[in-house]
This record gives structure tokens, C-alpha cells and sequence, in this order.
């Protein structure tokens, strides 16, 4: 079993991912990165890209290609980290999609639906069941141990966006399953948390910068900036490190302050 602590990352190669994988590094956790390809597209940088800027902290990095909402590379992961490391310690749960089409709520389409809810809400509600089961294995046969889960979910979990109904379902719906899990899991001493990030600044949200920029500075988001991937990356570390171990099951928005109810 290795010494140092384990983190699996799903949605690691950009984005919040990339920077939740590059914190906990920084942190001490050999990382299991985990996205749909290795490689890079469109000149943005890709899973194998991380290698190097994971390793230069002196843990090792173990990329994974794999996509989440195919149910049967559960398994398989899990058997390759168990291989390779013999522990988990900290899922995190951020691998999610848009639509590719945004289209209003009275045209939003089956096949779009069944996309977006079958990677964000059930490929991640099922393989969080698969490493909870590792973990509370794992707790049986080593002393001291204390995994971690965290979920990324979206303000968009209680946000309201028609031409994304989609995305706002999967996120909603996410939300509870972390309540959920941290509701089976707390008395098994694992700690579920859920990190609902606001508008960040990542690949995803490029398409509608130009709609947000100005209204981030004319305050929709109080603290007029977008967000960033350490942002998030922060809270992440935080959970890891064990400063939030007296919340299981708690809602951290990272916004700017949208959480903030305003007249």
C-alpha cells in the first residue's frame, strides 16, 4: 500500500479538474487523473499534459482514460488504483457536460437529456456506490483511515436556466445524491461535501463569456470577477486536509458571493 494519500479525479485533463488535481499534488497526494481521452484536441492541453507539472511535486501521477457515464469502467478503474497504489483515499466528482446545443426548455431534446444526466447525474452517482464500497473495504483493513468525497455540482443546482434544463437537472439532482451519500456514509466515518462552483472561468464557459463579462462587472456577481479552477481547487484541499471534518454533508458555494440574497 503507498505511504502517501490517493486522490481520484474525474474530469481532470482542464477546468476545475485541472486545477483540483494540480492543488492536491501540491498537497502531497499521488493522483489518479481521470478524463475521456489522454490526448489533447484543438490546441487546448490534455491528460498527459498534467504528467509533468503533477510530478514536479514529488508524487506520481497515474492518468486514466475512461468516461464516466459508461458504467462498466467502474470497475475497471478501481482495479487498476488498487493495483497500483493498494489505497483511495479522495473522490472527487467533477466530470460533467453542457448540452451541445443549448436549446429552450419546450425543445429540449430526449437524446440531449439522456446525454447530460447519463455522465453528470448517473455515471457519478454510480461510481461514487463502487468507491464507497472500496473505501469502507479499505477502512476494514487499515487502521486510521478516513477517505473523502466531494461532489461538483453548479449553482446551477438551484439556478434556473431554460435553454439548459439539462445541465440544471443533472446538477439539482446531484446535490441530493451527496446528501445522500453523506447521510449513509457518516456513521462508516466517511465524509461526503458538495462544492457548487458559481461562473468559472474554464473551456466550458468560454461560449458565453461575452454575455457574462459585463454583467460580472456591473455586479451579478458581487465580487465582480469571474471565478478561477483555484478557486475551487482551495476548497478541495481544505476537505483533504481534514480542516472540515466536523461538516460532513456540507454545501459550499464558491461564487463571488451569489449566495448572497439581495435587494
Amino acid at each position: 500500500m503507498s505511504e502517501k494519500s490517493v486522490a481520484l479525479i474525474t474530469g481532470a485533463s482542464r477546468g476545475i479538474g485541472r486545477g483540483i488535481a494540480l492543488k492536491l499534488a501540491e498537497s502531497g497526494y499521488h493522483i489518479v487523473g481521470a478524463a475521456r481521452k489522454l490526448e489533447g484536441e484543438e490546441g487546448r492541453s490534455g491528460l498527459l499534459d498534467l504528467q509533468p507539472e503533477i510530478e514536479k511535486f514529488g508524487v506520481e501521477f497515474f492518468p486514466y482514460q475512461m468516461d464516466v457515464g459508461d458504467l462498466d469502467t467502474h470497475t475497471e478503474i478501481l482495479d487498476a488504483i488498487d493495483d497500483r497504489f493498494g489505497r483511495l483515499d479522495l473522490l472527487v466528482n467533477n466530470a460533467g457536460v453542457a448540452p451541445l446545443v443549448r436549446r429552450d426548455i419546450l425543445d429540449t431534446t430526449a437524446e440531449s437529456f439522456d446525454r447530460v444526466i447519463g455522465i453528470n447525474l448517473k455515471g457519478s452517482l454510480f461510481l461514487t456506490q463502487k468507491v464507497a464500497r472500496y473505501m469502507l473495504f479499505k477502512r476494514l483493513v487499515a487502521q486510521g483511515h478516513h477517505p473523502k468525497i466531494v461532489f461538483i455540482t453548479s449553482i446551477s443546482a438551484e439556478w434556473s436556466s431554460p435553454p439548459r434544463v439539462e445541465y440544471c437537472v443533472s446538477k439539482a439532482g446531484l446535490s441530493m445524491v451527496s446528501q445522500v451519500f453523506a447521510h449513509r456514509l457518516i456513521d462508516e466515518g466517511i465524509n461526503v461535501y458538495e462544492i457548487r462552483p458559481g461562473l468559472i472561468e474554464t473551456d466550458m464557459t468560454e461560449r458565453v463569456k461575452e454575455k457574462y463579462d459585463p454583467l460580472i462587472n456591473n455586479g451579478f456577481v458581487p465580487q465582480k470577477r469571474w471565478g478561477k479552477p483555484e478557486d475551487i481547487a482551495k476548497v478541495v484541499s481544505s476537505i483533504a486536509r481534514g480542516d472540515l471534518d466536523y461538516s460532513p454533508g456540507a454545501v459550499i458555494e464558491v461564487s463571488g458571493g451569489m449566495n448572497i440574497r439581495r435587494l
